[in-house]
């Protein structure tokens, strides 16, 4: 199967956008295809964007290497854009930086070139000129060197007078090596096949990428000239040198060739920081489950959930396809796949969370649900655990619902000042139908919750209706659905409002009957909190009209809808500013006669290379005043209803983003993505 490439025409460029990375048969055969195409419709002038291609594999590099010759041969050119940082890491440290056209490299990121014996600088010179030893220090090292006859950078590094990373980075300098940090998309398992494992352990080297006959590989020691002839001669390769650390290149080795089961990062020595809660391990394993019992499943499953804790991830996604398995993390709405462990090991670890849920570890044809409960890292976690039988095997979803990490403050939802102060007067009111509507995954049950903390006090009888209860609040009634037994949304509302209260908080409006009665509550006194699963405020109106619920009713009981998206915020640790290109300005219609400066994040370590980290609410506030009552009340359709929102000035849910973005918060990418997507 080929996987389809975007294109499009812009005058006479043709611009490609890949939906993904660029590795695996079905996505290369895809570039190959639409690079094919490309030159066989005369179109030689070719735009490939990289935005949302997270890493590309060496044979993809071979594809755009050809297909940029051809395209040159041919009077045009072929350059990429919007690099990540991976993928610019990849460029750099292949060399096709150099051969490719590459937009925003600058000279630093291009290809290095030794620069001659004769004119290279002595190494305990240059690490005197960047202050990293002192005078003294240079003149004991060179009669250390005479008399040892080791390599004045490994003397320094013995005795502790540079870091590691420092040194290489100068030895890097004076050799014209690139150095590099590894990470997972850094190397490929077809490129670590070329040289055995047990050998890459012995010479400490980790085979990267191989673009055609060229395989770049990682060591410590860029003069190991013996061992970089026994690489060659193994892989039938001539070599590319980068730097890394050698403890990197240990660590990462196993990744590379296994798929990292046990990674060092997992198995580290928190290994212990997490600790069961009400569960107990029972001794009736089957055989097949037996290994779920073995420590280092514990520590991994431990390690798991640890770093999704660390890494404020809200789901952990554990699956497996055919001859491989994979873990997910879910990370401000977007998934990542942080490791690759053999396919033998899923059994055991879908046993071993099974067995952390008490559930039943025989049954693997039926799905099944369940709750985890730990304490780690000083606190206590719930994560909600789902099956699901799959044709290789079962797949496990586990939300993560961390109280610590939860929005409860009105003020933390990130509302604009304007949206903050019309929200607090829509919740002081006694009586009234406050609706929060967006798609899943939009932060509508945050925003409920945060309402109620709000409103909570000894005075006030607060009582919910969840599917589940998610947080537990002091002194509000929590309740749960329960389906099974016929107890749904509409029937336990009829139950709550016998019980005197003053609020009602409605997980969700599914139905028609729910609709009427939170309709009717809100009518007899009561404030009723609920969501809609609708794109915008408008949209709830409508919603609610096409269940059924009488327009004067709905007139009458509607005191406010917020409709609202969460949008990633620029990453602190990477975060850029630039000046706004005259195009967005004017697309926006600001101001010409002072620059507008935006930021976006250039994608580091914390972040997962996306340049983004942690989420922001952007929201729209539609107040039912008479006017909007009015014209509820007389049916209007849905452009009439827009068209007075923008009159009175209720700013849409993609301006108030903007504003966002113009506060330096997140960017007009992001706020795009998001809104359009839904």
């Amino acid at each position: 199967m080929v996987e389809a490439i975007a294109a499009s025409r812009v005058g006479a460029m043709t611009y490609l956008s890949p939906a993904g990375p660029l590795v695996g048969d079905a996505a290369l055969a895809g570039l190959r295809t639409s690079l094919a195409t490309c030159q066989a419709a005369n179109q030689v002038h070719v735009v490939l964007d990289l935005a949302r291609v997270g890493t590309l594999a060496g044979q993809a590099l071979e594809a755009l290497l050809e297909s940029s010759a051809r395209l040159t041969a041919l009077g045009g050119r072929l350059e990429l854009v919007n690099p990540n940082p991976l993928v610019r890491t990849l460029l750099r440290i292949t060399g096709c930086a150099a051969r490719l056209s590459v937009a925003s490299l600058d000279e630093s990121e291009q290809d290095l070139r030794a620069p001659p014996a004769a004119t290279r600088q002595r190494l305990g010179d240059m690490l005197l000129q960047r202050q990293l030893l002192s005078a003294a220090q240079l003149q004991e090292l060179s009669q250390l060197q005479k008399e040892s006859g080791q390599r004045v950078g490994q003397i320094a590094l013995d005795k502790g007078w540079v870091k590691e990373a420092d040194l290489q980075r100068v030895l890097g300098e004076q050799l014209g090596v690139h150095c590099v940090e590894l990470r997972a998309g850094l190397y490929e398992r077809d490129a670590a096949a070329l040289l055995p494992k047990a050998v890459a352990l012995r010479l400490q080297v980790l085979p990267l990428v191989k673009v055609h006959n060229t395989l770049t590989i990682a060591t410590s020691d860029p003069q190991a000239v013996p061992v970089f002839d026994e690489v060659a001669q193994i892989s039938a390769c001539k070599l590319r040198i980068v730097l890394a650390r050698r403890d990197d290149i240990l660590r990462h080795l196993h990744e590379a060739y296994e798929g990292g089961d046990y990674s060092a990062e997992l198995l580290d020595n928190r290994a212990d920081d997490l600790e069961l809660i009400e569960s107990q391990i029972p001794d009736d394993y089957t055989t097949i489950d037996e290994m779920a019992g073995a420590s280092p499943v514990i520590a991994l499953v431990n390690g798991l959930i640890q770093r999704a804790i660390r890494d404020k991830a809200s789901d952990i996604h554990i699956e497996i396809a055919r001859g491989r398995s994979r873990v997910r993390f879910r990370v401000d709405g977007v998934l990542y796949q942080v490791m690759t462990p053999r396919v033998e090991l899923h059994p055991a670890i879908v046993s071993r969370l099974k067995v952390m849920a008490n559930l039943d570890i025989a049954e693997r044809r039926l799905p099944q649900d369940g709750r985890i409960q730990v304490a780690t890292q000083g606190r206590t976690v719930d994560l909600r655990f789902s099956s699901l039988p799959g044709i290789h095997g079962e797949k496990i979803v586990l939300r993560v619902l961390d109280k610590n990490q939860s929005i409860l403050e009105l003020p933390k939802l990130g509302m604009s000042e304007a949206n903050l102060g019309d929200f607090r007067h829509l919740l002081a009111r006694s009586h009234g139908l406050v609706l929060v509507t967006g798609p899943t995954g939009s932060g509508k049950t945050t925003t409920l919750y945060a309402a109620i903390n709000h409103l909570k006090s000894l005075e006030t009888n607060i009582v919910t209706i969840e599917d589940p209860v998610e947080y537990q609040l002091d002194i509000i009634n929590q309740n749960q659905v329960n389906e099974a037994i016929g107890l749904d949304f509409a029937r336990m509302l009829k139950h709550v409002l016998r019980q005197d209260p003053d609020v009602v908080m409605v997980g969700e409006i599914r139905d028609r009957q729910t609709a009427e009665i939170a309709v009717q509550a809100s009518l007899t006194g009561h404030l009723v909190l609920s969501t809609l699963h609708t794109n915008d405020a408008v949209g709830a109106l409508s919603r609610l009209a096409d269940m059924g619920v009488e327009p004067y009713l709905l007139a009458s009981a509607l005191a406010g809808v917020v409709g609202q998206r969460l949008v990633r915020q620029v990453c602190p640790a990477c975060k850029t500013s630039f000046l706004a290109p005259p195009e967005v300005i004017a697309k926006h219609g600001w101001p010409t006669d002072a620059p507008v400066r935006l930021v976006r994040g250039k994608g580091c370590s914390e972040c997962y290379d996306s340049g983004y980290k942690g989420r922001l609410g952007i929201h729209e506030l539609l107040v039912a005043d008479e006017g909007l009552q009015a014209l509820i009340v007389k049916g209007a359709g849905r452009d009439e209803l827009q068209a007075y929102a923008r009159q009175t000035g209720r700013r849409s849910l993609y301006e108030d983003g903007v504003s966002r973005a113009l506060e330096g918060r997140t960017t007009l990418e992001e706020v795009s993505r998001v809104i359009h997507a839904a």
